[in-house]
């Protein structure tokens, strides 16, 4: 399981989700531009002590990420609001990659067509959305359960 994150633009979200991809063993994608300054430097600065411990790709635009995918016959999952299908009703792959758009503006109309599925998280009426942090953390997590691919899960009985 991929996480990709488009054109983030808040530094506090792409340094947890960096934090997120080191702890569940799942690579991290950032699609540039940024909407703030990405170094060596930021990414320690935003991913704490997990910046060696995360599997970071960079890709320069929506184009080369797209190279990517399809040479790598990855699906692409996008967690967007406009989605008909809950995320907690789609069957997820392992080799899927979840995709959140930027914090301020999403995806734009060609990413959102690109997507092999589009998935939401149910809320109520009076709310416009999650943090895309939160909201990644919680697809995540279902994927990982349908697929059985928490690391280290093993059971104990006691």
């Amino acid at each position: 399981m991929d996480i990709a994150l488009y054109q983030p633009d808040m530094p506090p979200n792409t340094g947890t989700l960096l934090r997120l991809g080191a702890c569940m063993g799942c690579p991290v994608h950032v699609i540039e531009p940024c909407g703030f300054p990405f170094s060596q430097r930021a990414l320690r600065r935003y991913a704490m002590d997990y910046g060696d411990q995360v599997q970071l790709r960079r890709h320069d635009d929506w184009i080369a990420f797209e190279r990517w995918r399809t040479g790598a016959a990855k699906r692409l999952v996008l967690l967007t609001t406009k989605a008909p299908l809950s995320y907690g009703h789609f069957s997820y792959q392992t080799d899927d990659v979840l995709m959140v758009g930027r914090e301020s503006a999403g995806v734009p109309e060609d990413v959102h067509a690109a997507a092999d599925a589009r998935v939401r998280i149910p809320m109520i009426p009076a709310v416009r959305s999650l943090n895309v942090a939160i909201s990644l953390a919680m697809v995540l997590g279902e994927a990982l359960r349908q697929t059985g691919e928490f690391p280290n899960d093993q059971e104990t009985q006691s």
